[in-house]
């Protein structure tokens, strides 16, 4: 095999100076090893760690796919290709997904990507309709398997693997220990890197009880939120009625927030990701599937409005905040009617809310949406570029812009937006004329027309 040897100009590009304990063993034994068993925390760098060797393992004369990820959500799936990208190979990535077009993904794999990353659903489906050869793929990773067993993709994860015959390395990579390894990964004798601390308590998070006088929380959730300085936070739930009820409560009381869960579309869920990650929203209301793989920035402060049924998702939840060296707080909002979990330490600190009253400062920023993206030849060079000339924006004003194939969003400080959208109400950027308006925010189910909701009620339910 001719190797591809990165420089110290991925690390640069990718703003890092040096791997982690953990990236360096996992380089190692993906390159020596066949079977390959990676355990690390979230929020460790397990996606840099099996992409730095699949770049120095790919060869530049092999044409087609080398190496197939298999993710169970598609915002995983996105955040492993921005990283591929970030590191500024010349290997061409493609991420399919439900959800996305069919045709934008038949049209991507008519040049196939050397580094193809999917949802076991849509890439099982690929490889039934041939749109992709399969016999240069040597190299398979399972991210988050665990995840993907629990969402039951055992049949399409067994289908796709017994298709690719050539593969001769395999990588499962997980959060956490003790997973059983299905017999069809043909993962045998694996060399494991376990990297997750035998001591459950990081140090660096400190978790303060907020004991509720009232059966529902919200009225404490309301205090510990206003008691935050103003500060982004995400709040789990263990359903999704209860995500959309509290939704509802807390805009009720003046606080902008957004919401996500399993049951709302891809773009939907994207949008509200979009929009907490930009800073148009400051609390992200969520079930335990915003607890892993959500390319978001980390946070100060996580709160827990239900506790989960199981310690392991109290451990992904609190994996939002206090990663590596930084320190965090996780919030415990506890009602003394409720059953408790066996594995929570109730004598933890408690923290009094109740003179809390304030409301958080509203959000800097506000995201507008650009019906054009990167297969209509849109850039963030572009975009800044007509925003700045045509709409009078200084940079400052400013925020993140993200440019998807067809759309783009872009957060604008929110008491530029009235004047920006007067001033290039009748431009064209790049000689085209595109909607550009305020991004909606995310809806409620029953606010949704019949259709969408028939489509709720076929999808499979994640949580």
């Amino acid at each position: 095999m001719s190797q591809n040897p990165y420089s110290n100009n991925v690390l640069l590009n990718l703003g890092i100076q040096s791997l982690n304990k953990m990236q360096v063993a996992a380089e190692s034994a993906i390159l020596k090893e066949n079977n390959i068993l990676l355990l690390s925390p979230t929020g460790s760098g397990k996606t840099l760690a099996f992409l730095l060797p699949i770049f120095q393992m790919m060869e530049e004369e092999v044409k087609g796919v080398q190496c197939l990820i298999l993710v169970p959500s598609r915002e995983l799936g996105l955040q492993i290709e921005q990283v591929w990208k970030k590191m500024g190979t010349h290997f061409k990535v493609n991420t399919c997904y439900g959800g996305h077009s069919i045709e934008t993904e038949f049209k991507n794999l008519s040049n196939p990507p050397a580094l193809l990353i999917g949802t076991p659903g849509r890439i099982a489906d690929h490889i039934e309709r041939n749109s992709f050869a399969t016999e240069n793929v040597k190299t398979y990773v399972l991210d988050e398997f665990d995840k993907s067993l629990q969402l039951g993709f055992h049949e399409e994860m067994k289908y796709i693997i017994g298709k690719i015959t050539k593969v001769n390395k395999r990588i499962l990579v997980s959060a956490t220990s003790g997973v059983e390894i299905p017999k069809y990964t043909q993962v045998v004798n694996p060399k494991v890197l376990d990297f997750i601390p035998n001591t459950k308590q990081n140090d660096n998070l400190d978790v303060r009880i907020v004991f509720s006088k009232s059966k529902d929380k919200i009225e404490s959730l309301f205090q510990l939120i206003c008691s935050l300085n103003s500060e982004a936070a995400i709040i789990f739930c263990n359903h999704r009625e209860a995500v959309e009820r509290i939704h509802d409560m807390l805009t009720e009381k003046g606080i902008i927030s957004t919401f996500y869960h399993g049951g709302l579309d891809q773009d939907e869920r994207e949008r509200a990701l979009i929009q907490f990650r930009n800073g148009s929203v400051s609390y992200l209301i969520t079930t335990d599937l915003g607890a892993r793989g959500l390319d978001i920035p980390e946070m100060n402060h996580v709160i827990h409005y239900h506790l989960p049924a199981k310690e392991d998702e109290f451990t992904h939840r609190n994996g939002r905040t206090a990663r590596m060296l930084a320190t965090g707080t996780a919030y415990v909002v506890i009602h003394e009617t409720e059953k408790k979990a066996d594995y929570f330490d109730y004598g933890k600190r408690r923290l009094d809310v109740s003179a809390a009253k304030s409301l958080p400062k509203a959000p800097l920023y506000q995201t507008l949406y650009i019906s054009g993206g990167k297969k209509n030849k849109l850039n963030k060079i572009d975009i800044v570029g007509f925003f700045s000339q045509k709409g009078k924006l200084e940079k400052d004003d400013l925020g993140l812009i993200e440019v998807k194939d067809f759309i783009s969003f872009v957060a604008v400080k929110y008491p530029k937006v009235k004047s920006l959208l007067q001033n290039i109400k009748e431009e064209k950027m790049k000689g085209k004329k595109y909607k550009i308006e305020v991004a909606r925010k995310v809806i409620k189910k029953e606010e949704e027309d019949e259709e969408k909701l028939s489509n709720f009620t076929s999808r499979k339910r994640e949580y």
